[in-house]
């Protein structure tokens, strides 16, 4: 926290338009069943996040965020250091979320550091975010993380062009191996008590380029990206009396494209990739998404259904969210009842029913700083399917934020 204070104080006194925001969320989980390596009903968690930006001069601007976080699952570390590089399987309980300096120059616009870098276009799920690892303690209530890159942004009449190197591995964050959001497969037979060992993570750099172009009555972007898969292959090894599970980090090359057209009734988008590995462990496939988008005055209204085609099959086990949520319908709704309140809806089910998803939230706000919010979420389905492997871990969360 000092040092959010020194940083703030630092920008506003060289600064020539300074900003700052943030609030602090407190948030109460209940899961009505244990899970099969986890007795915790209840989970507390607090996260106090701040954010700044300071306009030096005309064509430079300094960007950054702060996380301080805890909560009572040991899901975040207990120790008072600082971490930029969320390669930790904890959240850290003190992070830069975001810390990056911002050159204009007329079409150009050049981000160098910590930032959050979003490709996908979708709702739901997004095949293009290959800059995008997300934390997945809880998997179903995740987040963005943020990335180690270089980016430039060139934009020229109806065409962007965006091109992003990214120098240091970021991974996802998986679940832990001794809480509720890991499921073993149930065939699978292990001798000697397990560990979680140290991941394999991928040196060398990542790269991609996206041109998006913005034509009359429709939008579209291609893109290509080559470097590791953020979400891991899972590997075993013997060490003296245990099996050490532990991450390795597949090399990936993706072609993806994304559309869309907007129509008198609704907007199609579509959104897909292929993808190929030159590992003998990971899967060559397609992975795509096709929704219908429509607003009616408070109304928002999306479905759609995400497919996958593999092309080469080779994996052996693995953690993909992404892949989880294919072959199934996806929708979200939301309805904003008035200034102060508003209610959501998503859900994914499975094409074959064996496995459903369905999330619903309100949000009410109390007054100009507090905000208050609940939801349920509903997870059921059969053991061998992504989704159903959760069924007991459905819960429900209530939440009060104070904004600043």
């Amino acid at each position: 926290m000092r040092v959010a204070v020194l940083l703030a104080f630092g920008l506003a006194a060289f600064a020539q338009d300074f900003q700052q925001r943030g609030y602090v969320d407190i948030r109460t989980s209940f899961f009505p069943q244990t899970g099969a390596n986890d007795s915790g009903r209840v989970i507390a968690d607090a996260l106090l996040r701040y954010e700044a930006s300071a306009k030096l001069t005309p064509w430079l601007k300094l960007n950054g965020a702060l996380d301080a976080r805890s909560d009572s699952h040991r899901q975040t570390e207990r120790s008072a250091r600082f971490d930029w590089q969320d390669r930790g399987f904890l959240r850290p309980a003190f992070s830069f979320r975001r810390f990056s300096a911002t050159a204009y120059k007329g079409p150009v616009t050049f981000e160098i550091g910590k930032q959050l870098i979003r490709w996908g276009k979708a709702d739901i799920l997004n095949p293009l975010d290959r800059f995008a690892p997300r934390d997945f303690l809880n998997v179903i209530d995740n987040e963005f993380l943020g990335v180690m890159a270089a980016r430039l942004t060139i934009e020229k009449g109806a065409h962007t062009v965006d091109v992003v190197l990214q120098p240091r591995f970021t991974p996802s964050r998986t679940p832990l191996l001794n809480q509720r959001w890991v499921v073993l497969p149930p065939s699978l037979q292990i001798p000697l008590p397990l560990g979680q060992g140290a991941p394999a993570l991928p040196g060398g750099v990542q790269t991609g380029v996206r041109w998006n172009y913005l034509g009359k009555g429709y939008e579209m972007a291609l893109a290509f990206y080559e470097g590791h898969n953020h979400l891991p292959q899972v590997d075993g090894r013997f060490v003296p009396g245990r099996i050490e599970l532990f991450n390795r980090f597949a090399p990936m090359r993706m072609y993806g494209g994304a559309g869309a057209v907007p129509l008198r009734w609704f907007t199609i988008k579509g959104e897909g990739g292929y993808f190929t590995s030159s590992s003998k462990n990971a899967d060559d496939y397609v992975l795509y998404v096709a929704q219908l988008e429509r607003t009616v005055g408070e109304w928002t209204i999306v479905g759609g259904y995400s497919g996958e085609r593999v092309t080469q099959k080779k994996t052996q086990l693995d953690f993909a969210p992404d892949r989880g949520l294919a072959r199934a319908f996806l929708t979200r709704v939301s309805y904003t009842i008035s200034a102060e309140k508003s209610v959501a809806a998503e859900a994914a089910v499975r094409q074959n029913g064996e496995g459903a998803w369905v999330k619903a939230e309100y949000t009410q706000t109390l007054s100009t700083h507090w905000q208050a919010r609940a939801s349920m979420t509903l997870i059921r389905g059969n053991t061998n399917d992504f989704l159903g492997q959760y069924r007991r871990n459905s819960h429900a969360i209530l939440a009060l934020r104070y904004n600043f």
